[in-house]
């Protein structure tokens, strides 16, 4: 399974799973397993391994596209050498180069959008976990981050996507899984979606 599905109302404990799994909550009688290792015991082994894009993005306004980029890649300690190279990759990759020495918060929500997904695959994440990632875009700009994460799926990483969206969810999703009042209700794992291993 690459792209999980986390649907659930607002309060359903969305948010509360994603404090979980980056160790701001601690869980009180279960646990789970991220990448082969456990949030209440090997927490910052998870942490090496999952990256978050958060509702509501913590990149910086007052630096420019690529200089976001180059803060968080020296954040997570991204060899010197690699730094260049990988910035300009990402910033192709997203449609973000032409806009390279655009301030942040000069960008449409769309952009915005975009660069922070980029900024939490600069060090190579195997795992991310996007927290209702197109609350708030106009439906072109949906379109487009939809497409870019059909394509990052395709090198391997694994997308924990958290939404309230039933149709985008089953439109994106190999497997759904339904969250209501901190408790999994159901999981889809209907023929057409393969399983969710």
């Amino acid at each position: 399974m690459r792209f999980f599905g986390f649907l659930g109302s607002n309060g359903a404990g969305k948010t509360t799973i994603i404090r979980m799994f980056v160790g701001l909550t601690t869980p009180i009688e279960e646990t789970a397993i991220i990448g082969g290792f456990d949030i209440r015991s090997e927490i910052l082994e998870v942490k090496r391994r999952v990256g978050v894009v958060p509702e509501t993005s913590n990149l910086h306004d007052e630096l420019s596209v690529k200089d976001n980029l180059l803060f968080m890649a020296g954040l997570y300690h991204v060899p010197r050498l690699k730094i260049e190279e990988h910035v300009r990759e990402l910033l192709e990759a997203f449609n973000l180069w032409d806009r390279r020495d655009t301030k942040f918060g000069k960008l449409s929500k769309g952009l915005k959008r975009r660069l922070t997904v980029a900024a939490f695959l600069i060090y190579h994440s195997k795992i991310i976990l996007l927290d209702e990632p197109t609350i708030g875009l106009d439906v072109m700009s949906t379109r487009s981050l939809h497409h870019l994460l059909k394509e990052l799926r395709k090198t391997g990483v694994t997308i924990f996507f958290i939404t309230h969206y039933i149709e985008e969810a089953d439109q994106l999703c190999d497997c759904i899984a339904i969250i209501v009042k901190g408790r999994i209700v159901t999981v889809d794992i209907s023929n057409h979606r393969g399983d969710c291993t």
